[in-house]
Formats: C-alpha cells, structure tokens, sequence
C-alpha cells in the first residue's frame, strides 16, 4: 500500500457574479501574492457559473484574498471536501501530441463532428487553426486544442 504523504488544505467555495469567474480569479490570485497568503490552488470548475474553489492555509487566508474583490460574493461558511469537486477537475495536458497537416474530427462546437486539416498551432494559446475538409472554400477556423480529436496522421 502506497502512504500519501500530500498534505490535504481546506477547500473554499468563493461565490462570484456569474460569468465573471475569471475576473475574480485573476483578482483573488493577486491579491494573494501581494499579501503573502496562504493560498496554495484557485480552481475554475469548468461549466460551473457562480464559484471558484479556493486551497488555502485557512479561512482567514480565504477570505483576505477574497476580500474587496469586485464581483466576489464572499466565502460559503462550510468548508467542501475534495471529494465534492474532484468530479469537476480534469488532468491539465501540457504534453500534446498534435502536428500540422494531421487529420481530426471537431468534438465540441458549432463545427462537431466535421473532420479537418490542421493548417497552424498555437502552443501558448492552446488553439488551432484547422480547415474543414467537406467545405467547398477552404475557410480557416480557429479552436481550442480540446475541442479536437486527431484521427489520422500524415506520415511524411
């Protein structure tokens, strides 16, 4: 049996103007750095309007990062077991395993399910520049890396 030996920080919900979740987080993460807080981890459940999950040292820690923040509600009194959010978390893949010119098919979007060429990536802003192939005029259309799927790999 393998020991854990991470140390598990309280978790905070932090309640924010819906659709300005990414506003509070870049004020909550600086406001921490400036005043030298315990806050380890801020998390943006994707698809979830309304929060931000704090990791902190404590809920004094929380809340003073929190504290002034335009469009930030203020910190839910229970603390949230990890378990509660784990489900909303996903492995953050820096390591990606695309090339220009492979085939793929869009799977999130207006575009799902068109298959098309990879014609230029953008590492930095994790986006794509694809073409579809059904298209009469190849049009260019920029999307997310995670809205692909690769299917097919030029071998050249």
């Amino acid at each position: 049996m393998i020991e854990e030996t991470e140390v598990q920080h309280p978790l905070f919900a932090l309640r924010t103007t819906a659709n300005r979740e990414d506003q509070v987080l870049d004020f909550v993460t600086s406001n921490a750095q400036k005043k030298k807080l315990g806050v380890y981890s801020i998390i943006r459940p994707h698809g979830m309007r309304g929060y931000i999950f704090l990791e902190a040292k404590s809920r004094s820690d929380a809340e003073q990062s929190a504290f002034n923040v335009p469009y930030a509600r203020g910190i839910l009194p229970k603390e949230i077991s990890y378990n509660e959010v784990e489900h909303m978390l996903e492995q953050v893949k820096k390591d990606v395993n695309i090339r220009k010119n492979d085939i793929c098919e869009i799977i999130s979007g207006p575009f799902k399910r068109e298959k098309a060429k990879i014609t230029r990536i953008d590492a930095t802003k994790e986006e794509v520049v694809v073409e579809l192939l059904e298209s009469a005029v190849p049009i260019p259309i920029t999307v997310k890396m995670d809205a692909i799927k690769v299917i097919r790999r030029d071998m050249d």
